[in-house]
């Protein structure tokens, strides 16, 4: 994917109404310090359009980033902040849902988790909770460079265990450090978004249009 444009387009907070952008969307989710931002600009290929709040667990909104004018990456707000309140994490929890229920152009939802360590209690709900709500969660597993490379193989599979993954379930390991990843991210991101694009040229093609 060649990144022409990347803009933060839609910040829709507590209140606002989910947006219609008639346009693919492709939603994040993940605990708040597990590398959301990171993962969203090394995609976008800037150093800070997503931006961590400066207190972890105070940011309450979904930010759309809008890619070349053709499609969306959405940051959902991030959840499991140890030191949030129950209020403020029930509104984490409210948005997130629905996002999910009434968005009209989420294409796929890819939940980032820590690969350095087992999914926590919120990590297993959050998995659970958007294969729930109709989607196949496609997990990133995040900070892979601060793993040796022999450390890899047995700490993707505690991850796979610890969240119940499917065995054709997709697990990308990424690192924002090496940017490892970014590519077979986009590759999918693309393929989730233009399905059948290869399929219906060829067909065009055979049959002489």
């Amino acid at each position: 994917m060649v990144i022409k444009e990347a803009v933060l387009d839609i910040v829709c907070g507590v209140t606002s109404k989910v947006p219609d952008t008639q346009k693919p969307e492709i939603a994040f989710a993940g605990k708040s310090n597990v590398g959301k931002s990171s993962l969203i600009n090394a995609l976008m290929n800037r150093k800070s359009l997503a931006r961590t709040s400066a207190q972890p667990g105070k940011t309450q909104t979904i930010n759309y980033y809008l890619i070349n004018r053709d499609m969306y990456l959405v940051d959902l707000p991030g959840y499991g902040y140890a030191k949030a309140s129950v209020e403020v994490k029930a509104k984490w929890g409210k948005m997130i849902e629905r996002y999910l229920h009434t968005s009209k152009n989420l294409k796929a939802v890819f939940l980032l988790v820590d690969i350095r360590h087992k999914p926590g209690e919120n990590d297993r709900q959050m998995h659970d909770w958007i294969k729930a709500n109709g989607y196949r969660p496609v997990v990133i597993a995040t900070k892979l460079d601060k793993l040796k490379r022999s450390q890899v193989a047995g700490c993707i599979k505690e991850v796979r265990q610890g969240l119940s993954m499917e065995k054709d379930q997709l697990l990308i390991p990424f690192s924002a450090q090496t940017r490892q990843g970014r590519e077979e991210i986009w590759a999918l991101i693309e393929e989730i978004c233009n399905p059948g694009e290869e399929n219906a040229e060829n067909a065009s093609l055979s049959s002489g249009m």
